[in-house]
């Protein structure tokens, strides 16, 4: 059975591996580390601030997935480090779905109006999945607030949660 639970520090390490594997090794997008220095300090670049941090472990409690919220105002987060292990997206562990549920449910809790993200261009199955989960393509002339990534053709995204349940 999968667990999701909040960040610890003892996760660091195993969430830099997922990360950039996937980055590099899976879409060959060539990010370092340094593009990204938000996930060497979880703690200041997403929690500190009302935002949050969670990881997906497995059965032998290693880390399958990770997902951050960062709040930029009181009604703006941004989703960030969305990432699982190819073998445990979609089917019988759904690990991207349950994490994505977990922080949508906690942006809620929080008074979040409007998620965004960045997908690069080339992860295709990301994009369905954030569609799926009623996430609109938006253009960065169209982002309320600036907030950093690291730009590989990607595309933006916009959920707007006034409404929904």
């Amino acid at each position: 059975m999968n667990a999701l639970s909040q960040f610890e520090d003892k996760y660091l390490e195993e969430i830099i591996e997922l990360i950039l594997y996937v980055q590099n090794y899976e879409f060959q997008l060539d990010i370092s580390i340094d593009e990204q220095s938000d996930i060497l300090d979880i703690q200041t670049n997403y929690i500190h601030d009302g935002g949050n941090f969670w990881v997906a472990l497995n059965e032998k409690r290693r880390v399958i997935g990770t997902i951050g919220l960062q709040k930029k105002t009181d009604e703006i987060f941004i989703l960030k480090k969305f990432f699982v292990y190819i073998e445990y997206r979609g089917g019988e562990f759904a690990v991207g779905q349950k994490l994505f549920e977990v922080l949508l449910e906690y942006a809620k809790q929080q008074g979040a109006t409007t998620i965004f993200l960045d997908s690069p261009s080339i992860a295709t199955r990301s994009h369905h999945f954030y569609e799926k989960n009623g996430f609109k393509v938006i253009t960065k002339e169209e982002l309320p607030i600036p907030y950093g990534y690291p730009d590989r053709n990607s595309y933006l995204y916009r959920l707007d949660l006034l409404g929904s349940a």
